[in-house]
């Protein structure tokens, strides 16, 4: 089948998903345009002249598809380390065992015996008589966990209050509670580690994340064009204009940008879809990294923080990742903080703020701070679209001008849902995309949203 010319924007892995099943297809009439001079985009990664490789925050390799697990084989071949996942929360001056819920025995007795009357209360609510993610948190894990751990937890993460929230949203992201396995583990004394669909991860041995989609490259090279940054789009004449004045014609476009830019380049443009736009939320985020001039002296993966003792919600020891991350003998820490409109971060202070709650959670030691030979800042704009209250009305509205226009919006923040933002969501929305178009097979992980309606209820 042919619906003529093809033009997406942005060469990040939803793009670069839908580029590579269009050369898969054999279909040739086709463009990738993206702005920056490399592919990835939130999924790229930065090598500094020190030799220590970035990551823009803690990716996981891991899949829900047989396509991509394919696609990953294929692009790394035998390129690749498999890490069993270690993940840690640290609270309290203590190390525990994610997820905390079925580790509560580490905890201090009075704050463990705080949690277990919680969760034996929260036994008589119903999580989905909940109004929000605040009321859903309680109704799960009980006033304890909540108010030393999932509620400091997100707000770091989330940067919005939680009962600006869905609770829509959670899935396999959140790990439920079972009050019985969460009892038996503090009277057994057993630590429980293996929650979770990415307990065992894949990751590049050369170049970082990234090191994934620049093997992209080869495949898509002669309909990839980098620095180029479309500026301006006529969905009447259906012509992008480039910054450099260039312009391009298409008939179907897939645009991987922000929705709120993609609105503020295209023309002509409604009320409607401008005025829902106010309801999508977004974080910002400061990503830095540390470099140390001594070896990395744990096993593990990354450890969340909810305590106001860091500025940082996720650590990440990603040295542990791959041999290549940092020069031998040395070690990469990478820090994750968010910020928004609630939560503000000064941008000037992050690196100072950031040493001294490594110093102060005891992942780093007093002394490490004369260790410290490379830092790293990555400032990104949009970092997580937050599922909140406005949202899903908001996308019913926006992405219906959007597709009545021949406007496909995918990826981590075209689609603007967290719950299929992962590297595998997010490719496959790109591959899917062309096989709906030209195959004429439905599109699985996203869906077209739907304007909310209120449940009749019988009196």
């Amino acid at each position: 089948m042919s619906v003529g010319r093809i033009a997406i924007i942005g060469a990040g892995p939803t793009g670069l998903g839908a580029a590579y099943r269009l050369q898969e297809l054999g279909y040739r009439d086709w463009t990738v345009y993206e702005r920056n001079p490399h592919v990835g985009g939130l999924a790229s990664s930065r090598t500094d002249s020190a030799g220590f490789t970035y990551d823009i925050g803690g990716h996981v390799m891991f899949s829900h598809y047989d396509y991509f697990d394919r696609l990953v084989d294929r692009m790394l071949g035998n390129e690749f380390q498999e890490l069993m996942r270690e993940s840690w929360i640290r609270m309290f001056d203590r190390w525990i065992p994610y997820p905390l819920q079925n580790n509560i025995r580490h905890l201090p007795k009075s704050v463990l015996l705080e949690c277990l009357d919680g969760l034996v209360d929260a036994q008589r609510l119903d999580p989905q008589a909940t109004a929000n993610f605040s009321e859903w948190v309680d109704a799960v894990f009980g006033t304890g966990i909540a108010r030393h751990f999932m509620r400091p937890y997100n707000f770091k993460v989330w940067a919005h209050p939680l009962e600006m929230m869905s609770k829509e949203w959670i899935a396999e992201r959140v790990s439920m509670v079972d009050l019985k396995r969460a009892l038996a583990n503090v009277v057994l004394e057993r630590d429980d580690l293996s929650w979770g669909p990415n307990n065992k991860f894949k990751y590049p041995v050369d170049g970082g994340t990234g090191g994934l989609y620049e093997r992209f490259i080869p495949y898509i090279r002669n309909h990839l064009q980098l620095n180029r940054e479309v500026v301006e789009i006529d969905h009447l004449a259906k012509r992008l204009r480039l910054a450099d004045g260039a312009e391009d014609r298409y008939d179907v476009l897939l645009s991987t940008m922000p929705i709120p830019e993609l609105l503020r380049v295209l023309r002509p443009v409604t009320a409607g879809p401008i005025d829902a736009a106010r309801g999508l939320h977004h974080t910002q985020g400061l990503v830095v990294g540390i470099g140390l001039a001594r070896p990395c002296r744990t096993t593990k993966c990354w450890t969340y923080f909810p305590e106001s003792n860091a500025p940082f919600y996720r650590v990440t020891f990603l040295s542990n990742y791959s041999p290549r991350i940092a020069p031998e003998g040395h070690s990469l820490l990478l820090t994750e903080t968010s910020s928004s409109e609630y939560k503000n971060e000064d941008r000037l202070s992050i690196v100072d703020r950031v040493v001294e709650g490594l110093v102060a959670t005891g992942v780093m030691e007093a002394e490490d701070r004369g260790r410290i030979v490379a830092t790293h800042v990555e400032e990104v704009e949009y970092f997580y679209p937050v599922p909140t209250l406005t949202r899903d009305t908001a996308l019913a509205e926006i992405q219906a001008f959007l597709m009545a226009r021949g406007i496909h919006s995918r990826g981590r923040f075209g689609a603007w849902c967290y719950e299929i933002s992962n590297m595998d969501h997010s490719v496959m929305q790109g591959v899917e995309v062309v096989s709906s178009l030209l195959l004429g097979e439905p599109e699985k992980t996203w869906q077209t949203p739907r304007l909310a309606v209120p449940e009749l209820r019988l009196a």
